[in-house]
């Protein structure tokens, strides 16, 4: 009941686990004063969680500042975060407070926190430690009070890899995690929140609701939406104003919606940077279906090969009727002969090899269990680093949590 309350409070859309699992750990951190590290992809709505957190800790009723690090130029953004005295830098006409010391008491949220130089981070992780900070130009240490939260869309952990973030700062900013799921992890919620911002966009425009006919809605459903709730409402937004129809079939939605064939396509959508769980399982299970194709068609060719060797002959209806060369579109062909001896007088050596093929083949599908495999790998990748799981998990393309998990479901001790 308290997360449907907080989802009533901050206008959150949805009812997927994944959601209500964020926003009930950002309930229980609230009153403490642990640094909250969000992260998901661009359009997930990671602002609002900052806000979930302040409005419900100690510190609700101290100031709440909001600071986007990558929209503030390098030059300037120690200034702007701890203050600089008068004669600082040329334009410095006055000495200035900085957004730490006056959200002294409150919440200060740093958004895109990835993007701050590493000079700043040193400053950072000195705030986090010691609640000190001085400001540029000046030489006095200032105390200061401050409840961080900080958000990223990209992977810290490869930002750690190419010296671009300080892994000192990560794990003191990354206390307590908060993973924002993206909309296609949230299929169940795409209709509601499309019907909200319809009616919301009919009201301001005063005009009637679109909605959508049932290809529509499974249109809307599969699409892999790479700008996420964001780009839904801006689809939404356009389609109300621009259609004069307000029933929506899934011809006029495909207009609005970019890439639409290729997002169903088995192929995988990279943001530079971003490798989640969900990347890799992906990436795992398009390598096994190919493998999988790869092991029919062999044994495809294993059936005619055996045919030939056996009888001397494949007729043209066994060879158009086999999948192989269904695939390859092969509509005509000539009886196939061979010298070979015919039925009946097989050679001992023929049967050996026939037997090896079966042999074989057990092998293969043993291979292709989806958990031994995942398994292996990650015994492989632990052994590979003594242990050391963080770098295991930065081999595997998962995070460490992730990585925890695996370890304790396939019981794997080292």
């Amino acid at each position: 009941m308290e997360v449907q309350s907080i989802k009533q409070r901050f206008g959150i859309i949805g009812n997927s686990p994944a959601l209500n699992r964020a926003i009930d750990i950002a309930r229980q951190v609230a009153p403490t004063d642990l640094s909250v590290l969000i992260t998901g992809e661009s359009g997930t709505g990671k602002e609002v969680f900052p806000q979930i957190i302040h409005s419900y800790s100690a510190r609700k009723h101290g100031a709440y500042i909001a600071v986007n690090c990558g929209a503030i130029p390098e030059g300037t953004i120690d200034s702007e975060l701890f203050g600089h005295e008068k004669g600082a830098f040329t334009g410095a006409t006055d000495s200035r407070k900085g957004y730490f010391e006056v959200a002294d008491g409150g919440t200060i949220f740093l958004d895109e926190v990835g993007e701050l130089p590493l000079s700043t981070q040193v400053r950072l992780l000195r705030v986090l430690e010691t609640g000190e900070f001085i400001r540029v130009g000046s030489s006095k240490v200032q105390k200061t009070n401050v409840r961080v939260v900080a958000a990223t869309n990209v992977n810290l952990a490869d930002a750690i890899t190419e010296n671009k973030f300080r892994e000192d700062l990560y794990y003191r900013l990354n206390t307590v995690p908060i993973y924002i799921p993206p909309l296609r992890e949230r299929q169940e919620d795409i209709p509601l929140l499309f019907r909200k911002f319809a009616t919301d966009f009919a009201e301001k425009y005063r005009m009637p609701a679109i909605a959508l006919d049932d290809e529509a809605r499974m249109v809307l459903i599969s699409y892999y939406w790479p700008g996420n709730v964001r780009q839904l409402k801006n689809v939404t937004e356009q389609i109300s104003i621009i259609e004069q129809k307000r029933v929506i079939d899934s011809e006029t939605l495909l207009r609005y919606l970019p890439d639409y064939n290729a997002s169903r396509l088995p192929t995988l959508y990279h943001k530079k940077g971003v490798v989640d769980e969900q990347t890799f399982a992906t990436e795992r299970e398009i390598l096994y279906k190919i493998l999988y194709d790869m092991r029919s068609d062999m044994n495809e060719l294993k059936k005619l090969v055996f045919d030939l060797m056996r009888n001397g002959v494949v007729s043209p209806e066994h060879v158009r009727s086999s999948p192989v060369f269904q695939d390859l579109g092969v509509t005509h062909v000539d009886p196939i002969v061979s010298s070979a001896p015919a039925r009946g007088t097989e050679t001992k050596s023929f049967v050996k090899d026939l037997n090896d093929i079966q042999d074989t083949e057990e092998i293969q599908e043993e291979t292709l269990s989806l958990e031994e495999k995942e398994k292996e790998l990650i015994v492989k990748a632990l052994e590979k680093h003594n242990g050391r799981r963080k770098w295991a998990a930065m081999e595997l393309g998962i995070s460490e949590r992730t990585l925890y998990r695996k370890i304790k479901e396939y019981n794997i001790n080292l």
